[in-house]
């Protein structure tokens, strides 16, 4: 059986951290961000690690 081919657009995504987990950034930080507090805006800044009840799924994908 060949190979599985890795989704393309879950690679751009999503990215492994060192200890094996998925990092990923925030929703709701591309546009209409005006009415968006400064605190909100700062916190969708950063990455997160996805849920793991998702990160299977996600894995595969990879």
């Amino acid at each position: 059986m060949p190979k599985m081919k890795t989704n393309s657009g879950a690679s751009k995504r999503f990215k492994k951290t060192a200890s094996g987990k998925l990092k990923r950034k925030h929703a709701f930080k591309n546009h209409i961000l005006t009415k968006k507090s400064k605190k909100r805006k700062l916190r969708l800044r950063h990455f997160t690690i996805v849920h793991p009840a998702d990160a299977k799924r996600i894995n595969e994908l990879i």
